[in-house]
């Protein structure tokens, strides 16, 4: 298969190195497309203002890997590799292995999640993995996880791309659960802002946010009778999760609700596709 990797952790992460050489040894065509230093929590930001440089590179990866190291966001490399950098459309376009969690609500902020959803708004099927921890170094078991799941889905394609967001719990490969298709949970974070003073004599803040819970929301009964876990739930237990994601936000229970309000307001409110008719 023809694989578009990129990441946020950078072109010298550990996770990325592993997953692209790992699906190269496997016989897929990768290609390498990822941020020249570390562009984490950059959410789906864009280059805007200024250029976007790529650069080829021969001495990171396995020889079989062709590799761009990017100056913009991880959204911005997915955008050029397959716009620009890239002679075709990759079947796949994967993200990651970034170093910590993507689970619930992280996923708003994570540049690994955004350079998958950038596949998806291109209508190429994306996955996005994260090894939950930020000390472990040994990423593969999320590699090989990554390989086979990619081989998976190739025979049973979904009728439509999807993008799948992937969190592997850091343990051993016999000290796995399972594998749990999971719902996306909440994860609370206590935002501090640590005051400090430049040289120069000029204040600035430094953001540390420091998780505080995992909201174990309540149970979510899926089209069969059984309940769906959240990824916050099924992490704990070791199991690699795997929730499904789409770039439409859109809340259905809002536009129920809006839909039977009486809103006063100065100009006609209109709610079904007939009414605009």
């Amino acid at each position: 298969m023809k694989l578009l990797v990129s990441n946020d952790d950078g072109i010298f992460a550990q996770g990325i190195r592993t997953l692209a050489n790992t699906l190269a040894k496997a016989g897929h065509q990768v290609s390498v497309v990822c941020p020249d230093r570390e562009r984490s929590a950059t959410g789906h930001g864009l280059t805007l203002h200024k250029p976007i440089r790529a650069e080829e590179i021969d001495s990171v990866f396995d020889p079989r890997v062709k590799a761009w190291a990017c100056s913009g966001t991880p959204s911005d490399c997915v955008k050029l590799a397959l716009a620009a950098l890239l002679p075709e459309k990759p079947d796949y376009v994967l993200s990651g292995i970034n170093h910590g969690a993507n689970l619930g609500t992280d996923i708003l902020y994570s540049g690994t999640v955004s350079a998958a959803m950038e596949g998806l708004i291109e209508k190429i099927p994306a996955i996005a993995f994260s090894l939950t921890s930020y000390t472990m170094q040994d990423f593969s078991v999320a590699a090989n996880f990554a390989e086979s799941l990619v081989t998976a889905l190739k025979q049973n394609e979904p009728f439509a791309p999807l993008l799948l967001n992937v969190n592997i719990p850091p343990v051993k490969a016999e000290a796995i659960t399972g594998v749990a298709i999971t719902r996306q949970g909440t994860r609370r974070y206590e935002e501090m802002f640590e005051k400090r003073i430049d040289p120069r004599g000029k204040t600035y803040y430094w953001l540390a946010g420091e998780l505080t819970e995992d909201v174990l929301d309540p149970p979510s009964q899926s089209s069969s009778a059984s309940p769906l876990l959240t990824d916050v739930q099924a992490i704990r237990k070791n199991y690699i999760t795997i929730t499904p994601l789409h770039y439409n936000l859109t809340c259905s229970s809002g536009l129920e609700n809006l839909n039977h309000q009486r809103l006063h307001l100065p100009y006609p409110v209109f709610g079904t596709a007939n009414d605009l008719d």
